[in-house]
This record gives C-alpha cells, sequence and structure tokens, in this order.
C-alpha cells in the first residue's frame, strides 16, 4: 500500500509550523504571499483544464451525472449524518472539516491511474474527473456557505468576494488564455507541478502557523485523533460500496462502474487545501486536517482495490485471443 511521498511533505510542513510558527511581520507575509500561492494555483488548474475534452464526454451523461451525485449530493448526506458522532466521537471543530471534506470535488490524477490500473473506463474517468473538478469550483463554495455557514469563518459579503477574487476568477482567466498558454503550460508539466506543490505547502504552513499562534491545536487529543480516523474509515468503505454496487444496480457494465467507484469515493487535496484556506481563514488548520487524512486512507485503499481488479477474470482478455498472445510474449521478452 502506497504512502504518497507528498503526504509526508505536508506533514513536515505541519512539524515546521508547530516548531517555528509564523508571527507578527513574517506571518502578514506568509499570509500575503498565501494568499498569491492560491490564486496562482487555480490559474494554472483553468490553464490546464481542458473543456473540449471534459465536453465531449457529455454523450456519456449518465456516468458523469451518478459520479456527480455522489461526490456533491451523497457525500455531503453522509457527512450532515456525522453530526450524530459529536462529541462522542468528533469534537465539533473535527465535524466541520469532515463535513467540509464531503464538499470537496473528486481527484483527476489519481481516479485516472486507479482506473486504468483496474482497467476500467479510463476516458470516463478523465471525463469525470474534469467534470468534478469545474462544478467544484462554484458548487464546494457554495455548499460551504449553506452547511457550514458561521463555523466556515462567517460568510459574509466581504468572504463572497475573496471567494470570487482568489478562485473564480483566476481559475476563468487561466481557462481563457488557455488558447495561447496551454502549449506552454503542457511542455513544463514537471516543472509547474513543482509550484503546484510548492504553492500548497505555503498554504498549509500558513493555516498551521495560525493555529499553532491562537492555540487551535490544543483542541485535538490523540483520541479524538483516532475517533477522526475511524470515522473516514467508515465513510470511504460506504462511499466504495454504494459507488460499486450502486452503479451495478443503475446498469453499468464492468469499466464503467471502476471509473464510477474511483471517481466517486475520492476527495481531492490540491483543490481542498485551497479551498479551506480561503473559506476558514485562521480556523484552516483544523479543517484540513480530516481532509489530508482521508487523501493518504483514499490513496492506501484504492490502490489495493485496483490491484484487485485488474485480475478480475472479466478483466483479462480471453486464452487464444491476439491480446492474451501479445500478454504472453511480453512476458516471455520481459523473462528473457
Amino acid at each position: 500500500m502506497p504512502i504518497d511521498p507528498y503526504v509526508l511533505l505536508l506533514l513536515g510542513t505541519v512539524g515546521l509550523a508547530a516548531l517555528l510558527p509564523a508571527r507578527g511581520t513574517g506571518a502578514d507575509v506568509a499570509s500575503g504571499a498565501s494568499t498569491g500561492a492560491i490564486a496562482f494555483l487555480f490559474f494554472l488548474y483553468g490553464a490546464r483544464l481542458s473543456t473540449r475534452e471534459a465536453m465531449d464526454g457529455v454523450r456519456h451523461w449518465r456516468l458523469h451525472v451518478t459520479v456527480l451525485a455522489c461526490t456533491f449530493v451523497v457525500f455531503p448526506l453522509l457527512g450532515l449524518a456525522s453530526r450524530a458522532l459529536v462529541p462522542v466521537f468528533l469534537t465539533d471543530p473535527l465535524y466541520q472539516g469532515l463535513l467540509f471534506l464531503t464538499l470537496v470535488p473528486s481527484t483527476i490524477q489519481s481516479s485516472i491511474a486507479f482506473t486504468s490500473i483496474a482497467r476500467g473506463n479510463v476516458p470516463a474517468a478523465i471525463c469525470a474527473g474534469s467534470f468534478s473538478s469545474l462544478v467544484g469550483i462554484v458548487v464546494t463554495p457554495l455548499l460551504a456557505a449553506a452547511l457550514l455557514g458561521s463555523a466556515g469563518g462567517g460568510f459574509s459579503a466581504d468572504s463572497v468576494v475573496k471567494i470570487v477574487l482568489q478562485l473564480l476568477v483566476p481559475f476563468v482567466a487561466g481557462q481563457v488564455l488557455r488558447r495561447w498558454i496551454g502549449g506552454f503550460v503542457a511542455r513544463h508539466k514537471k516543472v509547474l507541478g513543482l509550484v503546484d506543490r510548492g504553492s500548497i505547502l505555503l498554504v498549509v504552513y500558513t493555516a498551521f502557523s495560525e493555529g499553532m499562534v491562537q492555540g487551535i491545536w490544543h483542541q485535538v487529543s490523540p483520541v479524538r485523533l483516532a475517533g477522526l480516523l475511524a470515522v473516514e474509515a467508515v465513510l470511504l468503505a460506504v462511499m466504495l460500496l454504494l459507488t460499486w454496487y450502486g452503479a451495478k444496480g443503475l446498469g453499468f457494465g464492468r469499466e464503467d462502474r471502476i471509473a464510477i467507484q474511483f471517481a466517486g469515493s475520492k476527495k481531492s487535496l490540491a483543490a481542498g487545501l485551497p479551498m479551506a484556506s480561503v473559506l476558514f481563514g485562521a480556523h484552516a488548520s483544523l479543517a484540513v486536517l480530516p481532509l489530508m487524512l482521508f487523501h493518504q486512507m483514499q490513496l492506501m485503499v484504492c490502490a489495493v482495490i485496483a490491484k484487485r481488479r485488474s485480475h478480475d477474470p472479466a478483466a483479462l482478455p480471453p486464452e487464444g485471443s491476439a491480446a492474451s498472445a501479445r500478454t504472453a510474449v511480453g512476458r516471455g521478452s520481459r523473462s528473457a
């Protein structure tokens, strides 16, 4: 089961914020840099996301509606239901973070990777992830405003302006300029990927520094952390089962069910962390903790599921077929 190296970097950043939190002028500088980093992140998201590629998948609308319903309807309903676990398993701030987790859009890269490993419908996974990201830019802040209310830092007119300026405007600008800068972004994908991840680390450092300075982390005990992990494990298990058997009940084939399961059961760390920083302000450190833990959990569990799905009899080419012959030749050449 994989340990995402980036999660280790995130945890290291949290440790740095705990030992050396930004204070005074340093905090102001970090906050300003974090604001700029979030805007740049969403600009890159807009520049990278091929709207045409996403629109090409409209013909498979039933699959995409199913994924969107899992991401933005079923997940939030389960998040709201988890309110019953306060205060036995969760504190109120941890519950708010868990509820925010359920509002975040799905991933793109890992959904595609796991769908490919499991021999599922990869084009559908690409489109489903793209649709979820596009919808999430607007729907996640709206759902957060409706469901989290004042617990999300107070959704005033100023908060709405911040969301528009830091998230929507850069994203739209990236989409508009994609025609001219799309090639540059594609050619420098690795370098810009490092910029992406570095920006998110800065956002995490700023959020957790604020939490340390304000003493927010005294609210989290090892027992509460264990309770949060248990609740997230149940949440992930429910979504994995629901997306797999629910898709079967809706009449989808095996390859489509795989795409629905991986795209409909996961949440995007890359999209969620910057959004939480804008939506929660000083309380973002507790808000993103459930998302960071869920991210690693979903990677480990889905990696095992994808590997098992790849060995399903239905996923393997029939004996004597051309595909089977090519596989045998490939194995023989590798053995040689």
